[in-house]
């Protein structure tokens, strides 16, 4: 008896469960894994669909107008002349005067950013009460409109007649000689516009910096005080290394603003008086919706584009090496 016993249980504990085959479960699990990346892609196609829709093909369709000279209010279809429409664009006096303008306005505006934004967040940095207030104080200029910002500073504060600036100088300070319509002059008008655009941009770049400073660790600023070092030598060689990513965020990023400065003189100055704020997205967009050129737009927006890549690229190997 104890023997059939034993001999069924040895029987039972021999037959197992048949286990799929190694082809099986490697035939399942691929399948598997397309199923989900065809969930990924349906989940992304969307997307997709609009960056082609709405990035891609605008792209493409530019590029190829930039080699046509194309009025797309009379002419039927563009007319391919290769790189003749970049040079009518280089050529045509109110691009040059854009190119100058825009010039001006970039080495004027850049680095007046770059110092202004640091300082401003190196103040912030500091431990001091009510330091959040000032923070949100100095970063909400940036939240504001720029069209909003433009119609303020246009209509209420530079205005020639009743412009706040003019009533503090002549009114309250005595200095009615100082008075000026400064957006109607032409010595004035881009200063006045950089003056806006830094009160504008400062707290961003402001508060990229902030972060770049925060992120150090104070380790290294206890050692450099054990070593001796005052205040300035840590700013010299500790600080501003251990920023080199953020210089390289904010050089960028100002880069771009510098060239592509559009709104300001757009809403405050028309590019007046007598383009002397005439900007190069100033001079793409007249081309484009006032004279209907899509060609020489779309060949003076690539323009815009190359010089924006040079610069960045410069920026970025500055930023990389150690002259920071």
């Amino acid at each position: 008896m104890i023997s059939i016993v034993s001999s069924a249980t040895e029987t039972s504990m021999s037959i197992k469960p048949a286990r799929p085959h190694k082809a099986i479960r490697k035939k399942r699990l691929s399948r598997q894994r397309r199923m989900e990346e065809l969930s990924a892609y349906a989940f992304l196609l969307p997307a997709l669909l609009l960056i082609l829709a709405f990035m891609i093909y605008p792209m493409g369709d530019s590029f190829y107008l930039s080699f046509t000279k194309y009025n797309f209010v009379y002419d039927k279809a563009p007319h391919f002349v290769g790189l003749q429409t970049y040079l009518a664009v280089l050529q045509d006096g109110p691009f040059l005067t854009a190119l100058k303008n825009t010039a001006y306005f970039a080495a004027v505006f850049f680095p007046f950013l770059i110092i202004l934004s640091l300082g401003v967040a190196l103040l912030l940095n500091l431990p001091l009460r009510g330091i959040t207030f000032v923070r949100t104080s100095v970063f909400l200029p940036v939240i504001v409109s720029l069209a909003l910002t433009g119609v303020i500073f246009q209509g209420m504060i530079l205005s020639g007649r009743f412009g706040l600036l003019n009533h503090i100088l002549g009114n309250v300070l005595g200095l009615k000689s100082w008075t000026h319509n400064w957006l109607g002059d032409t010595r004035t008008a881009m200063p006045a516009i950089i003056a806006i655009s830094l009160w504008k941009y400062i707290g961003f770049e402001a508060l990229i910096f902030l972060a770049g400073l925060q992120a150090i660790p104070e380790t290294l600023y206890d050692a450099a005080k054990i070593d001796g070092a005052d205040s300035w030598q840590q700013l010299i060689h500790v600080t501003l290394p251990n920023l080199r990513e953020s210089f390289a965020l904010v050089g960028i990023w100002g880069i771009i603003q510098s060239v592509k400065v559009f709104e300001q003189p757009f809403i405050m100055t028309q590019g007046g008086p007598a383009n002397s704020t005439l900007t190069l997205y100033y001079y793409t967009w007249i081309n484009a919706f006032d004279f209907f050129k899509m060609g020489a737009a779309s060949a003076s927006a690539y323009l815009i584009a190359f010089l924006i890549m040079i610069f960045s690229l410069l920026n970025m190997y500055l930023t990389r090496s150690e002259r920071v």
